[in-house]
């Protein structure tokens, strides 16, 4: 197992934006954290009213978006134009390419929330959007599946042999994963305190593990994800 702190990543304040990186992106750059796996950015960004990402594009990634407070708007060139706020889960298939803007539409009041990319295992496909709702009573308690490469479950469909899972964890809540032989596992704490495996995580912090299973437990308004991913990568 490998315990990485919260203060311990990237970060960039740019007024309109503070962000920061669990793994090298723009301007920080570390070598020994490029991703983990096909595991490639979680950016915990925090973006003022009114403001945003404009119009820019992607290709052949998974991205993932994940509210935590707020509200995120959404365009792309897809013609999807959407917003999404705590409990609602984006997935957008760059494929061959896309163009797509993000911003902060309210007047007051920050929006908070992870952008999480994914190599894909396929290049150059028709690009595409999905979103779906998971509520508070979905994860309570639990983890609950809401990436896979089969929309299992009701989650998002991504072009990647990953799974990612979400719970919120208060007090004797507990839940457990198993990671299976040639698997890894990536577990990042988005806001709370939460105890995995005997190691007390605090909001930001991050343990990733090629064995199982991953205990989780002694929550305190903790709320996780847990991205179960393949180890040949």
């Amino acid at each position: 197992m490998e315990l990485r702190r919260a203060g311990e990543r990237g970060h960039a304040n740019h007024g309109w934006l503070d962000s920061y990186h669990s793994f090298s992106f723009a301007e920080y750059y570390d070598p020994r954290h490029m991703g983990y796996g096909v595991l490639r950015v979680i950016n915990e960004d925090r973006v003022q009213p009114g403001s945003g990402f404009g119009t820019h594009g992607h290709r052949d990634m998974e991205i993932i978006s994940y509210v935590l407070e707020g509200s995120l708007g959404h365009r792309d060139s897809m013609g999807n134009g959407s917003t999404i706020v705590p409990g609602d889960v984006q997935r957008m298939s760059a494929g061959r390419g896309v163009l797509h803007s993000e911003y902060n539409n309210e007047k007051s009041g920050v929006t908070h929330f992870l952008q999480i990319w994914l190599e894909p295992s396929v290049a150059g496909i028709e690009p595409s959007y999905e979103q779906k709702r998971f509520t508070a009573e979905d994860k309570r308690g639990r983890l609950r599946l809401i990436a896979s490469p089969d929309g299992a479950d009701g989650s998002v469909t991504i072009h990647q042999d990953a799974r990612v899972y979400a719970g919120l964890f208060d007090g004797a809540e507990r839940a457990s994963h198993a990671v299976s032989p040639g698997r890894r596992a990536y577990v990042h704490l988005a806001r709370g305190r939460l105890a995995v495996n005997g190691h007390r995580l605090a909001a930001g912090d991050a343990l990733k593990t090629q064995a199982g299973p991953v205990e989780l437990h002694d929550g305190e308004g903790a709320e996780v994800l847990v991205f179960d991913l393949p180890a040949w990568s």
